[in-house]
């Protein structure tokens, strides 16, 4: 592959001019930026500090290390190398000195998915006479959006983890009321066969938590210390996978209750975290069909408020959901107004989980999660038939 292969040129002088940026800097070390290496398509070692700036007159430059120049084989622009760190300030004083450069950076850590780059990088540019300004325009066009390729295997990889969960849920109520002894742990092994059987690739198993560990939202089952389900538990299944490794994953939230009815504390709980997730999603349609911008903070906000005005807010302890591109959570717009204000624009090409959650501790958790493609013509979710209501297991 080609360096900045297919990379659109004429669209980034677009946006430098709009945000008053001389050029784009992108920087890495040891993998710190994978944004860099994605926009560049670098495959390379990358134990020496590279810097690339795109700018908005002009071919692209690279300052990187002598001993790694296989790496900007076929680099469309001019490659100057360097060794000594005199050397690397040279070039580097040379290539920024009186330029507005933007560079993976959030001021106030706004945004801890795009400060990328360490603060001792930003006082060396600074130093040169730069000035540094974020590229959180630039990471949404350029580094987040999928591929249709990414598209199509986020696709085929959504429908088969929705049926994955589903079959898995149901097989553990199957096997409680048999009375079978059915362990977090052992649903957990189960989805990763079930993967397995499907050609799907993970990074981490799933989160299963059943009644009081449902309110962890993060909670990781371990064997010896895992909960057995036991009839009226409900039950929490949090998976992602994908096609292949470094490419789109899906990452859904699936919820059961073991028996036929469950309490009015357990189904209203479910209710309200459904209708947030789909009131987030109906922003977005409304905002699209007027043309009119939405950002990730606004469609927090959304399902925030659904949750909060039926007493739950409270309750409610992390964002609405996350960036997703080559990375689970990627550097694109999250929708998130609470953890952070992430005020970027969703724009074509970018996806993200809608995953609100009530997380009453010590008693029981419920969470949906969907994710959303944001394509050329309007929203798109995934899987095609999200949950409506708990499965009953």
């Amino acid at each position: 592959m080609t360096l900045l292969e297919n990379f659109d040129f004429p669209a980034l002088r677009d946006l430098l001019g709009k945000i008053g940026a001389d050029g784009w800097l992108l920087y890495d070390f040891h993998g710190i930026n994978p944004s860099a290496t994605r926009v560049l398509g670098i495959n390379g070692m990358g134990t020496r500090r590279f810097f690339v700036l795109l700018p908005r007159e002009g071919k692209p430059i690279a300052v990187a290390h002598r001993i790694e120049l296989a790496s900007f084989e076929g680099f469309p622009g001019d490659v100057r190398p360097y060794a000594a760190w005199p050397e690397l300030h040279e070039r580097l004083r040379a290539l920024v000195a009186g330029k507005t450069v933007a560079m993976e950076v959030s001021p106030a850590d706004a945004v801890p998915y795009l400060d990328r780059v360490p603060h001792g990088v930003i006082e060396l540019i600074e130093g040169f006479g730069a000035k540094v300004i974020s590229s959180g325009t630039l990471i949404t066009r350029f580094a987040a959006r999928w591929s249709a390729s990414e598209l199509a295997g986020h696709r085929r990889a959504a429908e088969a983890i929705a049926r994955i969960a589903q079959d898995t849920l149901r097989w553990a109520g199957e096997e409680l009321a048999r009375g079978a002894e059915v362990r977090e742990t052992t649903v957990q092994a189960r989805v990763l066969e079930a993967f397995a059987r499907a050609s799907l690739v993970t990074d981490h198993g799933p989160i299963v938590g059943f009644q009081a560990n449902a309110a962890n939202p993060h909670y990781e089952p371990r064997a010896g210390s895992d909960r057995s389900l036991a009839a009226g538990d409900v039950l929490l299944l949090d998976l992602w996978a994908g096609v292949a490794a470094g490419t789109v994953f899906a990452d859904q939230t699936w919820m059961g209750f073991a028996g036929q009815e469950p309490g009015e504390d357990v189904r209203r709980a479910w209710c309200v975290v459904r209708d947030a997730r789909d009131a987030a999603v109906a922003l977005l349609r409304d905002r699209w069909k007027k043309q009119e911008p939405v950002t990730g903070a606004n469609l927090d906000d959304a399902a925030r408020g659904v949750i909060r005005a039926a007493g739950y807010g409270d309750f409610f302890v992390h964002r609405t959901g996350h960036s997703i591109d080559r990375d689970l959570h990627g550097s694109g717009p999250h929708l998130d107004n609470f953890e952070t204000a992430d005020e970027r624009a969703l724009i074509p090409g970018v996806g993200f989980s809608v995953e609100p959650g009530v997380y009453l501790t010590g008693r029981f958790g419920v969470r949906s999660e969907i994710n959303v493609y944001l394509g050329e013509s309007g929203p798109e979710v995934t899987p095609k038939e999200p949950q409506q209501d708990l499965l009953l297991v």
